[in-house]
């Protein structure tokens, strides 16, 4: 079974930033899509962002345009998600998985914890 370890979380003031990392061990990063969820208090889990296997194409969720970048390092098997100008409407556990539409698994990792506030 694939795992997924999320890391980079923290708590941060409005206008801060952070970058997320996620690593699959066992899993061969390089031949799927990844993407970016997170997952509010009460709220639904969506998708934050999506990169391609060599990372030519992106895609991000509105609320998050402009502000994210999402970049993978498949020669270190490394995902990576900039926040940049973080609202505390960001605040959420983050989590990874494969795909780019949809989650390929249909499991997640612990996931990483980011808080927005002053």
């Amino acid at each position: 079974q694939v795992q997924f370890v999320e890391s980079g979380g923290g708590l941060v003031q409005p206008g801060g930033s952070l970058r997320l990392s996620c690593v699959v061990p066992g899993f061969t990063f390089s031949s799927y899509p990844m993407s970016w969820y997170r997952q509010a208090p009460g709220k639904e889990r969506e998708l934050v962002a999506a990169i391609a296997l060599t990372g030519g194409n992106t895609k991000y969720a509105d609320s998050v345009k402009g502000r994210f970048s999402i970049s993978r390092d498949n020669a270190k098997n490394v995902l990576y998600l900039q926040m940049n100008s973080l609202k505390p409407e960001d605040t959420a556990v983050y989590y990874c998985n494969a795909g780019y539409t949809f989650p390929v698994y249909n499991y997640w990792g612990q996931g990483t914890q980011v808080t927005v506030s002053s």
